[in-house]
């Protein structure tokens, strides 16, 4: 059964734009073009620290198998990393995996 992962960061002061910059222009389409299905990305309507986005797997094997591909690559350690260390505050993450109702439009 397909599952979500549903990630909350809190993001610098000032660094949203930035944040947001290297999200849609480097990590998500990174991310897509290993596999992830990205099914959302927002911000805090009223608090400019928050961000939240969602990817969907379709077994805890494709989510090993897709964090490996990402994570584990060079690319990801050298380049993207060191620039998601200077955005957000890492240790205020939050990820919280969830699965559709039987009635969900995200079935």
């Amino acid at each position: 059964m397909a599952f979500y992962e549903l990630r909350q960061y809190t993001i610098k002061p000032g660094k949203m734009a930035e944040w947001l910059t290297l999200m849609e222009g480097e990590i998500i389409p990174f991310q897509v073009a290993q596999g992830m299905v990205i099914t959302g990305s927002f911000t805090g309507e009223e608090d400019d620290s928050v961000y939240i986005w969602m990817r969907r797997f379709q077994s805890e094997e494709e989510r090993k198998a897709l964090y490996a591909a990402v994570y584990e690559s060079e690319y990801w350690k050298d380049v993207v990393s060191p620039q998601v260390a200077e955005l957000i505050d890492r240790e205020k993450n939050h990820v919280t995996r969830i699965v559709p109702t039987e009635k969900s439009t995200t079935q």
